[in-house]
């Protein structure tokens, strides 16, 4: 298994609060110790993606944290991004790992047991599971799948497990102790009033 950060940062750059810069939170949080993020902007082409991850690039570079591209294979390429996070219309990673390499991270998404079972199969490096608990930003995907279908999927995994969805600094241990191998954060982190304070506290709720 690829050893992995405990907390991976999601970035969605509309979610933060006006009065905020999306790179300097960014910089806040990688300063404070956030060892991987996706680049996460659904609305952008590629086009207007690049030079966003040229700028995330350099600060990642600057402070030794691994970077993943949402679904943009190309833009990922174009930026030598340490690897890509796949969801449910990209591309499978078996074809993923045929373009960008055996020596970058691949990521999937999932939302159920068998949906980690394939990614595993197609040779993702590691898993997002979730959402475990209700969120907006995941209301799309349904109804939470909550702690027991993701200790289910821990108790069967072979990589590593993100939670992701409504993690919050109290039911951070909840989510450890069913096994997980890490946290996948949007809000939590990038609304927060201090985000470096509010990456702190989920870390140490997490590695107790």
């Amino acid at each position: 298994m690829p050893d992995l950060p405990s907390i991976y940062l999601i970035t969605d750059r509309k979610q933060i609060p006006q009065d905020k810069h999306f790179l300097r939170v960014l910089e806040e949080l990688l300063a404070a110790g956030v060892g991987m993020l996706q680049l996460r902007e659904k609305d952008l082409s590629a086009a207007e993606l690049l030079p966003l991850a040229l700028q995330v690039r350099r600060l990642t570079n600057k402070y030794s944290c691994r970077m993943l591209i949402n679904d943009r294979i190309d833009v990922a390429l174009a930026v030598d991004a340490d690897g890509v996070h796949l969801g449910g219309h990209s591309l499978p990673p078996t074809i993923a790992r045929m373009l960008i390499g055996p020596d970058k991270l691949i990521g999937a998404s999932t939302h159920n047991i068998d949906e980690v079972f394939a990614a595993t199969d197609q040779g993702a490096d590691f898993v997002t599971f979730g959402p475990v608990f209700h969120t907006p930003s995941k209301a799309a995907y349904g109804e939470p799948v909550g702690l027991e279908k993701l200790q289910q999927a821990c108790h069967q995994k072979t990589i590593p497990i993100y939670g992701l969805g409504g993690i919050k600094p109290e039911n951070t241990p909840d989510v450890k102790q069913a096994g997980a191998d890490g946290i996948a954060m949007i809000s939590g982190l990038l609304c927060a009033d201090s985000p470096s304070s509010s990456y702190h506290q989920f870390l140490k709720n997490f590695d107790f």
